[in-house]
């Protein structure tokens, strides 16, 4: 056998498999949650105006505009704000500071799978919290599985289920937690409310977002973290020098300040989606209460692999999760109208 020059910990990964990008004629992707509709017109502006000139210069390291952006519109200062080359960044610097070997992490399941990647390149124990059997709500003993972690995560809106959790309840483990809780808020423009307002309240909890998903701008890769002032502090030893290039900075700050713009395309998304859960409650679908921008939808059968198997053969891509607690359901995206009514002929067909 070859020898390995990879840390144990990096040969034993299976690594994170992003949703999959197909190239398929007539194509409906619905299977990695962007968003339906084209970026504020304003990005377009900042493309057409864009002096090239300025490119020869370093970006500024720490993108100041943005972060004086976030924290005046959240009542906060520059110096709670941390900007990322995408939420995975801000991601890979939450779990170097605060996991490793000795410091583990807990995270709900099922979730976003690269916290446990994430963990297991810093040699980090996983401890897997198991949310309710179909309503995916979290246990009352959490708190009581998480003790051992440094490190607590929370998706909330949770991925890939889009369920919620109470406010309060999530308040109650910031202020009992012994650790850092990491709120990852990546679909929380969908929802009703969000947890901005406990970073002002307990200096352990770091609240994420994300341009991919409500500001329509995945393929620009960009997120951004508040939280107290010595953790964002000790977070900006650990990033890469020049995180976030100069284009990226211009046009996220040009998409975060067009607010009529994002008010209106959220509040559209978030109607199809209580038209889409319709439809496809008539078709005999359990449909989790979603607060995101996508459904996690049981069909009829119960056989998430068939639904998701019978969907791709028509050029409908949705994302299917085996496994005891996913393997039932299919995760839809919430397409653009014509895509939503494509992908319910299909099912018509399958399940009518």
């Amino acid at each position: 056998m070859t020898k390995s020059y990879f840390r144990p910990e990096i040969d034993a990964m299976a690594g994170y498999v992003p949703g999959e990008q197909p190239k398929m004629a007539n194509l409906v992707k619905l299977n990695t949650n962007e968003n339906p509709f084209a970026p504020s017109p304003e990005v377009e502006k900042v493309l057409k105006n864009f002096n090239t000139e300025q490119m020869r210069r370093y970006p500024d390291p720490r993108a100041d505009a943005l972060r004086c952006a976030v924290a005046q519109r959240n009542g906060l200062e520059k110096d709670n704000v941390i900007v990322g080359n995408g939420s995975d960044d801000i991601l890979t610097m939450i779990f170097r500071a605060f996991t490793s070997p000795d410091r583990a992490m807990a995270m709900l399941y099922p979730s976003y799978s690269l916290y446990a990647e994430l963990a297991a390149m810093q040699g980090a124990k996983v401890i897997r919290i198991a949310l309710a059997e179909k309503t995916f709500a979290l246990p009352d003993d959490l708190l009581e599985q998480a003790k051992e972690a440094n490190l607590l995560m929370i998706t909330r809106p949770n991925a890939p289920t889009g369920n919620s959790f109470d406010i309060s309840v999530i308040e109650n483990i910031c202020c009992s937690f012994d650790g850092i809780v990491t709120i990852d808020e990546a679909y929380a423009d969908f929802a009703e409310d969000n947890c901005m307002e406990l970073v002002k309240k307990y200096s352990n909890v770091i609240v994420m977002r994300t341009f991919s998903k409500s500001y329509a701008l995945a393929g620009l890769r960009l997120g951004y973290a508040v939280s107290s002032k010595e953790i964002v502090e000790g977070l900006m030893k650990l990033k890469d020098s020049y995180n976030v290039d100069m284009l990226s900075q211009h046009i996220a700050l040009a998409a975060y300040n067009d607010t009529e713009y994002f008010a209106a395309r959220t509040a559209e998304v978030k109607e199809m989606r209580s038209m889409l859960k319709a439809e496809l409650e008539k078709l005999g679908f359990y449909c989790v209460d979603s607060k995101s921008n996508f459904l996690f939808a049981m069909p009829p059968d119960q056989d998430g692999n068939r639904c998701f198997t019978g969907l791709r053969n028509e050029a409908v891509i949705v994302r299917y999760f085996p496994g005891d607690a996913t393997g039932k359901y299919v995760r839809i995206t919430i397409g653009n109208p014509a895509e939503n009514a494509r992908l319910l002929e299909v099912l018509r067909s399958m399940y009518a």
